[in-house]
């Protein structure tokens, strides 16, 4: 897990205060499975993974899918269990507890990054996690 948080760059709103990464095949095979539930401030994210799977999950979740840049290409919100979601243009999906999006101002085309705030963000700063 991460000590960083996952904010929006347009808001400067803070997403998930916890972040936690599944960089390998098998982090991202294991995702959430074998979980009962996520900290509505906590989030997944999955790099590389443009398409996600809840089958054998507990649980609902919201999923973002972002590019290498951090914009957002789609939003799932309450992706019950058994579904499936894609994003085509997606490099990295952003998982987080079902309704965690609902009081965020969230939308497609908005940026994320990794950070402790704002002005750490630059313009050459990017979602892209080396794997």
């Amino acid at each position: 897990m991460s000590s960083m948080a996952l904010m929006n760059r347009r808001s400067g709103e803070t997403i998930a205060s916890t972040i936690e990464l599944a960089m390998t095949r098998s982090a991202r095979r294991r995702g959430l499975l074998h979980r009962s539930g996520l900290d509505a401030d906590r989030a997944l994210v999955l790099a590389p993974c443009l398409a996600v799977h809840t089958a054998f999950m507990r649980f609902a979740i919201d999923v973002m899918f972002v590019d290498r840049a951090g914009v957002i290409t789609r939003i799932v919100r309450h992706l019950a269990p058994w579904r499936v979601a894609a994003s085509r243009h997606a490099y990295a999906t952003i998982e987080l507890a079902a309704g965690a999006l609902d009081d965020r101002d969230v939308v497609v085309g908005d940026r994320l990054y990794l950070g402790t705030d704002i002005t750490t963000a630059g313009d050459a700063a990017s979602f892209c996690i080396a794997t």
